[in-house]
C-alpha cells in the first residue's frame, strides 16, 4: 500500500508530458533593454545635466527641414526633397545627443576618485591601458594612471598639478630607468586652471606625436612589468571601474 502511495505521489510530482506537448522552457538571460529603450536613457540623462541639448537638436533637425523644403520649393518637387530631409534630421539631431551626452557624462565624473582614469578609456584601438593607478598618495588620494601607444608613456595625474607633481616625477623616473629611450608624457587632468578637462584627455592623447611601432608598444608593457607592483594600496572609496561612462549606452547603441 506505501508503494502505491509512493508511486502516485511521484507522479504527481512530475507528471508525464504527452506525445506533443512541449519542453519546458529554461530560465533565459534577463534581456539587455534594446536600443530606442537605451537611446532614451541617453536623453534623459542628457537633458538632466544639459537642458539645451533640446533645443540644439530640435534647431538642427528643423533646420535642414526647412533647407530641404526650400530646395524641393526652388526645383518644383518639395515633396522629395522632405522626404530626403526628414533622415537626415535625425541623424542630425541624433549626432547632437551624441556629443552633448559624451560631455554630460565626463560632467558627472568631475570630482569622482578615479575619473583621470576613466576618461582614458575613451581610447581603444593602438593603446593599453592600466585599470588601476600605477602611483597613488595615500594621504591625498592623489592618482597616476598609464597608457601605452604611439606615443610612448602617457601619465594622467589627478590632483592638484603643484601637489600631484611630486608623485608623477617619482613615477617617471622609476619608469625611465628601463625605458630610456621612450619618451614619458604627462597630462594633469581636471577642471582648474592650466589642467586639461576630462572630455579632452582622450583627444590630447591622440594628439601626442608618434615616437614607436606598434610591435613596441607591446615590448614597452613587458618592460614595465618587470618593475613589479610594489605601489601602494588604492585608498578605500577608489574604485576607477565604476567611474568608467558607458561608451554604448552615450551613443545609444
Amino acid at each position: 500500500m506505501a508503494k502505491n502511495t509512493d508511486n502516485a505521489s511521484s507522479e504527481a510530482a512530475s507528471p508525464k508530458r504527452r506525445l506533443f506537448s512541449r519542453k519546458p522552457k529554461a530560465d533565459k538571460a534577463p534581456k539587455k533593454p534594446g536600443r530606442l529603450k537605451q537611446l532614451g536613457e541617453v536623453f534623459q540623462m542628457t537633458r538632466k545635466n544639459d537642458p539645451m541639448v533640446v533645443w540644439l537638436m530640435l534647431l538642427a533637425a528643423l533646420g535642414i527641414i526647412v533647407v530641404g523644403l526650400v530646395v524641393g520649393l526652388l526645383i518644383k518637387n518639395w515633396i522629395t526633397t522632405v522626404l530626403i530631409s526628414l533622415p537626415l534630421a535625425l541623424l542630425a539631431a541624433t549626432m547632437i545627443l551624441s556629443r552633448r551626452a559624451e560631455k554630460a557624462a565626463f560632467k558627472q565624473l568631475e570630482g569622482r576618485p578615479g575619473a583621470a582614469g576613466a576618461a582614458m578609456s575613451v581610447l581603444r584601438r593602438g593603446w593599453i591601458l592600466k585599470d588601476e593607478p600605477v602611483a597613488v598618495n595615500p594621504r591625498t588620494k592623489d592618482l597616476v594612471f598609464m597608457g601605452i601607444g604611439r606615443a610612448g608613456v602617457v601619465l594622467v595625474s589627478e590632483g592638484p598639478s603643484t601637489r600631484v607633481r611630486a608623485l608623477v616625477d617619482a613615477e617617471r623616473k622609476r619608469m625611465g630607468r628601463v625605458l630610456p629611450n621612450v619618451p614619458i608624457h604627462v597630462i594633469n587632468a581636471g577642471s582648474d586652471e592650466g589642467q586639461v578637462p576630462l572630455a579632452e584627455v582622450g583627444k590630447k592623447m591622440k594628439k601626442l606625436p608618434k615616437s614607436i611601432t606598434k610591435l613596441e608598444i607591446g615590448a614597452v608593457d613587458k618592460r614595465l612589468a618587470t618593475l613589479g607592483s610594489a605601489r601602494l594600496p588604492i585608498p578605500k572609496g577608489i574604485d576607477p571601474n565604476r567611474a568608467r561612462p558607458d561608451r554604448k549606452s552615450m551613443r545609444g547603441r
